[in-house]
């Protein structure tokens, strides 16, 4: 089959990062055999010289620039939106792809089914959505072997642009500035009917938290407990699954009451996670015990 890919890159102050990594998306992009029609860069209101270093080193590339600070997710929405390829590469500025990174993968799309794949990051695997204490939580599981995964990495993966589109991407409304995004993304794919996979032929290599890692730490452990809270409220849409979340919170908060001020952070987004809420319940086609029960 013919098939067409767009890569997006989101970046923000990434000059050092798109430096090292970038000569490897384009050497991808030369190798034919990954159908790369094009190449964006999204700068998120960089105050580094990102721009100048694109626009003087790689003046072929798409660059597309954010005028205020809006996040990770909101910089994949911009480039996919952008995009003109039948399929979508998300790979984050600190990830070097191998030459060939999309040859194994591209075949799996024939399966109309097929949402995404995931990439193999060396030294990881792919990952078993189950739910326990009260959240939905996951696990690495070493392979090497094409895999169904609970989630296809948002800054290492290949998506189906058409279904992207009519799911509307990354939430960025309810989970900026990062954390969750593309987890909640995958999740609400599954509960369409659509699959994800992983892919063990198709490596990079990525630095993880390269970008997010600029952030304090407890800042960072804060969004990323609170974009739990807001996947759970948004996606769990099992009425006996969704009690036994709530009992576990108030729980985890009285034993740990700094957890509360997670929970109001969570709160103060409550009518953007309701409506997000309505809308998912309407649109799920499968509940969240078979989910559960692919990864069994």
């Amino acid at each position: 089959m013919s098939l067409s890919v767009s890569v997006v890159i989101p970046s923000y102050n990434g000059k050092s990062l798109l430096e090292k990594n970038l000569p490897y998306v384009i050497d991808a992009f030369k190798n034919k055999a990954n159908a790369i029609k094009e190449v964006i860069v999204v700068d998120d209101y960089s105050n580094d010289d990102s721009i100048e270093f694109l626009k003087s080193h790689y003046p072929f590339v798409r660059l597309i620039k954010h005028t205020k600070h809006r996040g990770v997710s909101a910089g994949m929405n911009t480039g996919a939106r952008a995009s003109k390829g039948e399929f979508l590469v998300l790979i984050n500025n600190d990830v070097a792809p191998g030459s060939d990174f999309l040859v194994e993968c591209l075949p799996h799309f024939k399966d109309k089914n097929v949402f995404a794949v995931s990439f193999n990051e060396k030294g990881y695997g792919f990952t078993k959505g189950v739910f326990k204490n009260g959240y939905i939580v996951f696990r690495e599981v070493k392979a090497n072997k094409t895999s169904r995964t609970f989630w296809a990495n948002g800054g290492s993966a290949i998506f189906r642009r058409k279904l992207w589109m009519d799911m509307g991407g990354m939430d960025e409304k309810l989970l900026s500035p990062f954390y969750w995004e593309d987890i909640d993304l995958c999740y609400r794919a599954q509960k369409r009917g659509w699959k994800i996979l992983w892919e063990p032929k198709s490596v990079v290599i990525h630095e993880h938290e390269s970008t997010t890692g600029k952030f304090p730490k407890k800042y960072r452990q804060r969004i990323q407990d609170r974009n739990q809270l807001l996947f759970v409220w948004k996606n769990l849409g099992s009425s006996v699954l969704f009690k036994k979340h709530i009992v576990f919170m108030l729980n985890r908060a009285f034993r740990h009451p700094g957890y509360f001020i997670v929970i109001i952070m969570a709160l103060t987004k409550l009518r953007t996670v309701a409506l997000a809420r309505r809308k998912e319940i309407k649109e799920s086609k499968v509940s969240d015990e078979t989910i559960f029960g692919f990864f069994t």
